[in-house]
């Protein structure tokens, strides 16, 4: 960080930085652009995000980037200036592969086909084109799939600031218990096939000497 430079000289110095970028800005640039660590600029982050809450302008955040965007509740307004079809929405299917992904990722496409009990490859490409989800990196083992994650546009489109502001949905976190509970019920059943042999074999013998 130059020298001199306070807590409310690096808020401005990031503002400005976040105001004249295209998109979002990782923070390690801020970091490396105002030479502060990172730990200052994601305060300084917070902060600005604290002190923009009821502006028309707004800072988004990650861990690891942040954004300046417009107001969610003036989303129509922007819409109409930049000629934007306000009528489009998305269709439920791929609204619930989006939610999915927005509450599971990263994630990889097989998985989010497994919870949804259905395809998901054209909400999936719908998703990407629109610019709500991206491809956040890869899963380990054969063919390495790719993973997905939300997007700042994701949090521009829903009024969010972080992905952390999701609002909690128990029905979707417990998506995946059916299945380890199937797993563990198979295992039980194997355990009782198992354990009813010696059995068998004890009255296969009282038979036996009974002849």
């Amino acid at each position: 960080m130059p020298k001199g430079m306070t807590h409310d000289e690096l808020k401005s110095a990031v503002e400005s930085i976040l105001f004249v970028a295209d998109g979002s800005v990782e923070v390690k640039a801020l970091a490396r652009l105002t030479e502060e660590s990172e730990a200052a600029v994601l305060n300084a982050v917070d902060d600005l995000a604290k002190e923009s809450a009821s502006r028309g302008v707004r800072i988004q955040r990650s861990e690891t980037a942040a954004q300046m965007a417009s107001a969610p509740e003036n989303t129509v307004y922007v819409q109409r200036f930049l000629g934007i079809d306000e009528n489009v929405r998305l269709s439920p299917a791929v609204l619930a592969t989006l939610t999915v992904i927005a509450y599971k990722q990263p994630i990889a496409k097989s998985a989010v086909e497994r919870i949804l009990e259905k395809g998901c490859d054209y909400g999936v490409q719908m998703l990407k084109l629109r610019g709500l989800i991206a491809e956040v990196g890869r899963a380990p083992g054969a063919g390495r799939p790719y993973l997905y994650g939300t997007t700042f546009k994701f949090l521009e489109h829903f009024g969010l600031e972080k992905p952390e502001d999701l609002p909690a949905l128990p029905e979707l976190e417990a998506a995946d218990a059916p299945a380890e509970e199937d797993a563990e019920n198979a295992g039980d059943t194997e355990d009782a096939d198992n354990a009813s042999e010696p059995e068998d074999a004890d009255n296969a013998g009282d038979t036996e000497d009974a002849a």
